[in-house]
């Protein structure tokens, strides 16, 4: 399989899908939150997931640790006392982010930490002006270009997840295949409106993705809904409850570097090939073998 990086950041005509950019004019590339309040729905799983495969096709890529429990920044193999710039103060106090950046194992992939400090962000949040922009400012004061931003977001719709929307204009939903999966999308759903209506008008589900699934005639009939109501949104790859990506987590790694060959893995290198695509067919072909 090649590496191929399409140089996101360069592209000479962006503004259909990139809509701001840093201090020196230059475009900052694919900004995504991923985003579900429900928690235990794979959505940090994902996100470190998907950043280590979009920086093993060569793109560079920065996670940003939003959730206050730091997740992604421990499955990245960081330990969240032993960081000495986070994310909180640069959304709370406006510090450098270029010097909260931590490089991590996989090549093209760098991390914006969580810290502890970020569980009462949101209630300093509250009297600071623009309070809801405070993270769009924050990736607009980053030197370097990259190719993608992910944002792992809170399990809830409080104020960072709200920076977050008015950071970005995609969102990836990830949905486990279970009884309870749609609940809470459609408030989920309506805090998108919200913000698109008030804040951040290019703002829009990019992709849906099924989570933790197992064949049952249960998570059968919920994927099927899923699938009708979001229709094209939905991603084809699909991520199966699968034991290692719990493991790979716990020893601070992804998947393609603690168990590249099993059925998780798979399906999240199946997802950021899709990922990358449906991006690179809004701007130009590319083939991933």
């Amino acid at each position: 399989m090649n590496n191929t990086s399409s140089n996101l950041s360069n592209n000479n005509n962006p503004d259909d899908d990139i809509y701001y950019k840093n201090k020196d004019n230059n475009f900052l590339g694919k900004v995504i939150a991923i985003a579900n309040q429900k928690g235990g729905v794979g959505k940090t799983i994902t996100s470190i997931n998907l950043s280590a495969y979009l920086s093993h096709y060569g793109y560079k890529t920065i996670l940003i640790d939003l959730d206050p429990q730091g997740n992604s920044t421990s499955g990245l193999g960081i330990t969240l006392k032993d960081v000495s710039t986070s994310i909180y103060p640069l959304i709370i106090y406006g510090e450098d982010p270029n010097k909260a950046l931590l490089k991590t194992k996989y090549k093209n992939l760098k991390l914006i930490p969580s810290s502890m400090q970020l569980a009462g962000a949101e209630v300093e949040l509250v009297t600071v002006f623009k309070r809801e922009l405070r993270l769009k400012e924050v990736l607009q004061r980053l030197d370097e270009p990259y190719d993608y931003l992910l944002i792992d977001c809170p399990p809830s719709l409080g104020l960072l997840t709200i920076n977050a929307f008015a950071a970005t204009k995609d969102i990836i939903i990830p949905i486990q295949c279970g009884y309870f999966s749609l609940e809470g999308v459609a408030q989920l759903l309506n805090t998108v409106d919200l913000v698109k209506r008030n804040i951040n008008p290019k703002l829009e589900v990019e992709g849906v993705l099924l989570t933790m699934y197992t064949r049952s005639r249960l998570a059968e009939g919920i994927a099927n809904e899923i699938k009708n109501y979001f229709k094209e949104k939905l991603y084809k790859s699909v991520i199966p409850k699968n034991v290692r990506l719990d493991e790979a987590s716990s020893h601070g790694e992804a998947i393609i570097s603690f168990e590249p060959n099993c059925k998780g893995a798979k399906s999240y290198n199946e997802l950021a090939k899709e990922v990358i695509l449906r991006y690179q067919n809004k701007i130009s072909p590319i083939t991933l073998q």
